[in-house]
């Protein structure tokens, strides 16, 4: 009698490429949206705006999580993940927030680091 071992389990590695890109867009969005309530102008190219100094405030990255989310399969995300406080660029904020995004989405998939 053959014994059918069961398949192994497949491990999906995390989306950093598209987690970063949406929160790239979604907090530059929010950054544009206050430029032009403010008045206040825009460096010209994507790459001057993600350095540019601005204060981004914790609710609004809070907020930005829920577009992170389907892109994690439905992972609801904790506010935790966010400075407290917020961010003093898109870049600051991107790389504060990315790896605590993947600590969590490895903890909800059950990988180990």
């Amino acid at each position: 009698m053959a014994t059918i071992a069961p398949p192994s389990p497949t491990t999906t590695a995390f989306p950093t490429a598209l987690v970063e890109a949406c929160l790239v867009a979604e907090l530059t969005e929010a950054v544009r949206a206050f430029a032009r309530i403010k008045g206040t102008p825009l460096p010209a190219t994507p790459a001057q705006i993600r350095i540019m100094p601005v204060q981004i405030d914790s609710i609004v990255c809070v907020d930005i999580l829920c577009a992170v989310e389907p892109v994690l399969g439905g992972i609801e995300l904790p506010e935790t993940v966010v400075k407290a406080g917020g961010y003093g660029s898109i870049d600051s904020a991107v790389k504060n927030m990315l790896p605590r995004i993947e600590k969590e989405w490895k903890k909800r998939n059950g990988v180990t680091p």
